[in-house]
Order: C-alpha cells, then structure tokens, then sequence
C-alpha cells in the first residue's frame, strides 16, 4: 500500500537532515519548489501540501492534486489563496499555529527600539567618522511609553507580553475584543482605532490582510497620531496607505516608523522609504528564524498526522470555518 504522500515546498530556507528527521513515520516526504519538474511529478498524489503556498491555491490546484486532504501553510498569513477556490474544493488550509509569534514579537520590538534610539542613523554616523554627527538626533526609552497594539492575535499578545517587560503601557484594539479577566491577565485595555491611534506613543499593526484591513491605516488615520510616534508594521504592507504614511514621516507629523513589509514585495529601487532617515526596513523577514522553522515543520507534520487519523486539522483559517 502506497504511503500518503507529502510535498513540502519551502523557498525560504532548505530542508535539510532536521527536516527530513522530524517527517511522520509511514508519509512520503517529497520536497520540491512550486512548479519545479519534481513539484509537478509529485502533486497528483498528494495528500498533503505543506509550505508557504497560499498562492498556489486556485482553482488549477485542485485540478492537479484531486487526493488532497490538507493544505497546510508555513507562514500565519494567506492573503494569496483564492478563497472561493478553497470553499469550493473543500479541502481545509490551516495556517502555521502562531509557529512564527516569537519571531515576529521580538522582531517588531526590535524596530520600536531601532527607530526610538535612532539606530540606523547613529549607525551611519560612527561608519562615516562622525562620532555624533553634525546634531544629535532625538533619542527616546520605551519605559513609560504607551503601545497600541492593532490586532490582538497570537503575535499581537506575545508583543504586549515584550513590551510590559520593557516597562510600557499596554492598549490595543481588536474586532475580538478580550474580558476584562483577560484583559487583567494580559495588563492590557481595549481602546477604539482611533483612541489608539490618538493616545499611543506606538502603534505596532498585527492584522491579517483583508477587505477590511486594506488601508486600515490612511492620511487620516496617521493624523491622529502623536507628532512623535512611531508606526511599525510586520503585518502586511497593503495595510498602511504608503503614500499617505511618506507625506507624515517627511512632514514631521511623525516621529518614525519600522516597516518589515511593504505594499509591493520586493518593492521598487525607487521606493520613495529609501531617501528617508527616520525609517528603519526590513525585507519581510520577521518571521523566518532557525527557531521558527523548526516549529512551523512540526506544527504542519502534526497536523498530517491529525488529518490522517481521520481527526480535525488545527488552525484551519477562519473563513472556511476554523
């Protein structure tokens, strides 16, 4: 009897003796990048697709791989699936379990630290022999400092956990607002988007990319905010109008931001962020860790398992009713 067969697609790191290690006993591993001959040779019998393809799903996925039983995904977000595709075909896609919530935390505190301190700047300034330079910059502590945190996930909590440790007030805003015992647990208050907006000295976005949170953040949203705050995003770039957040940083109508994502990936040499100093950008890569990889593998294995023992998989994404 032939074993149920896994293609693991994964373009963001290799899949090396670790990764073939912790594969379920009695599947077939087959790894392959998207459209690869391998890829190609291996989706028909496919029970499982793990990786990072929520842009594989379309309608001429479920053509090609009619034994699919659980589309699991590596990363948390999954704007790229044609969703009516999914519904249609009926086949769960779950997403990574918060696998990458430490990594991105931890990442989107490190920008409110990098752009507070003036980092890349002070950087720019010791590298070019100038032990100040011409004036010092602005320098802020997080301590006593208020977070807004838009989206109060798995990643949203991990952060506010971070910075209570700093020594920062904690508000968010979510459509799934918290008790008041959870809120007490957590140390944190719900506040409305723009209260938050207006009263946060940060406002760090962790909201998935949809109908409603395209754009969430625009040119009257930004103005409400703190001449001096800082926006951070390691959410998704379409979420905050780019042009509209260009006008504040170079206005002075905010103080900085910290960007992991942008509206067009990678984005354009003559991406108008780059001329600015009070921006510090990654390249989307928050999430991606040794750690984090580790974990995402073994959230997606022990979902196979799950769906193969005829249970229900974990996190299946919450439009087709997880």
């Amino acid at each position: 009897m032939a074993k149920p067969k896994i293609v693991l697609v994964m373009p963001l790191f290799e899949a090396d003796e670790g990764t073939r290690a912790m594969t379920p006993p009695g599947f077939d591993l087959v790894v392959a990048g998207a459209g690869s001959p391998e890829y190609k040779a291996a989706i028909a019998e496919a029970e499982y697709l793990v990786g990072f393809v929520d842009s594989l799903v379309k309608e001429e996925l479920y053509k090609a791989a009619p034994k699919l039983k659980l589309i699991q995904l590596l990363s948390a977000g999954y704007d790229r699936a044609d969703l009516a595709a999914a519904r249609k075909a009926k086949v769960p896609i779950a997403n990574n379990g918060g696998a990458n919530s430490v990594a991105v935390s931890e990442h989107a505190l490190m920008l409110m630290l990098a752009v507070s301190r003036q980092l890349i700047r002070q950087h720019a300034n010791v590298a070019g022999g100038r032990w100040r330079g011409n004036k010092a910059p602005p320098i802020h502590e997080l301590m006593r400092r208020t977070l807004g945190v838009v989206g109060l996930g798995t990643i949203g909590k991990k952060t506010a956990r971070l910075a209570k440790a700093f020594g920062m007030t904690v508000n968010y805003y979510d459509v799934a607002r918290l008790t008041e015992a959870e809120e007490d647990a957590l140390g944190v208050r719900f506040r409305l988007f723009r209260e938050l907006l207006h009263t946060s000295d940060i406002i760090s976005v962790h909201v998935p990319l949809n109908d409603t949170t395209r754009g969430l953040i625009g040119a009257s949203e930004l103005a409400l905010m703190k001449k001096d705050a800082i926006l951070v995003n390691t959410s998704r770039g379409p979420v905050i109008d780019e042009a509209a957040l260009y006008d504040a940083l170079t206005s002075n109508k905010l103080f900085g931001a910290g960007l992991d994502v942008f509206a067009e990936e990678p984005p354009p040499a003559n991406h108008p962020f780059f001329t600015l100093d009070n921006v510090v950008l990654t390249a989307h890569l928050a999430g991606p860790t040794q750690e984090s990889s580790v974990s995402r593998l073994r959230n997606g294995f022990d979902n196979c398992e799950r769906v193969a023992r005829g249970e229900k998989p974990l996190w299946v994404i919450p439009e087709l009713g997880g």
